[in-house]
């Protein structure tokens, strides 16, 4: 078993970049009446306490979640997210954090599901007892990779897939886009969002190529590094790959991400892009 658990990362730049743009596509996919489904390939245990001794060992939301949380000029673009995270701090001091699975649910309505898969054997149980009163989350102690194929197309027909691995294994990169290719086959019209992190660049190309020879079409990707390419200190940056994307949310990500870099990166090391990887 892997040993990654996110509570020693939550609300680090990347949640920042990966939630901000979740919140964007799903707020977009909220607009029609017509009911949606979420899908997470690796959810995690939901709710991360920020003051718990994990995150508190490597004080990471200090250069993500925390550089925004007194700022007032939030771009309109970023509010959406901010605002669920405040949500869960009623007192106004940030201390929980939502992962992905809470920042979804607290935007669900009555007749939208979410399919929630987390393989880790201490993650599923706290994952499992954070949604047990609500019917519309299935929790699956399952791979991720092997699930998303076998939980899509979901009876909705619209909805998300988010796939998050930890990447702790480098062939995770040949892994997600392969399980995204697969459920791809099977439904076409569903929103793929795929985080990945950047920590060798020749990475990230293989991660571009791969993606390129699936032969989908409509594929986004937006960037972001706080450090350069080189640096030998951990995670450099991060990116999320948009497969369909709701429209316009290319233009504002290319609106965020400069801003966010600003706040994120305030030396100005690394930088961001936003880019089509393949058009229609």
């Amino acid at each position: 078993m892997l040993s990654y658990r996110h509570a020693f990362h939550a609300g680090n730049f990347a949640d920042v970049i990966k939630h901000a743009t979740l919140t964007l596509a799903l707020q977009s996919l909220l607009k029609k009446a017509a009911p949606l489904c979420y899908l997470d390939t690796h959810a995690g245990s939901g709710t991360y306490d920020l003051h718990g001794a994990p995150a508190r060992k490597t004080g990471e939301a200090r250069d993500g979640i925390q550089r925004l949380w007194q700022r007032t000029d939030i771009p309109e673009t970023l509010a959406p997210y901010l605002d669920i995270v405040r949500a869960f701090n009623a007192d106004k001091e940030l201390r929980y954090y939502p992962g992905s699975p809470r920042l979804v649910h607290s935007q669900l309505r009555a007749n939208d599901r979410m399919v929630l898969m987390e393989l880790h054997t201490t993650e599923y149980p706290l994952l499992k007892q954070e949604f047990t009163a609500d019917a519309r989350v299935a929790v699956h102690h399952v791979n991720g990779f092997e699930g998303l194929k076998a939980f899509v197309p979901p009876k909705e027909r619209r909805g998300i897939a988010l796939v998050d691995p930890s990447y702790e294994i480098k062939t995770d990169f040949d892994n997600a886009v392969a399980a995204i290719h697969a459920a791809y086959e099977r439904w076409a019209t569903g929103v793929y969002l795929l985080w990945y992190p950047v920590l060798e660049r020749t990475l990230v190309n293989r991660l571009e190529r791969r993606l390129h020879e699936t032969g989908i079409k409509k594929i986004l990707l937006a960037e972001l590094c706080v450090r350069a390419d080189d640096s030998a200190t951990g995670l450099n940056g991060c990116g999320m790959v948009v497969i369909n994307p709701p429209w316009q949310l290319d233009e504002q990500l290319k609106t965020l991400l400069p801003w966010l870099h600003q706040v994120l990166a305030p030396k100005g090391a690394g930088g961001q892009r936003v880019e089509w990887l393949v058009h229609e």
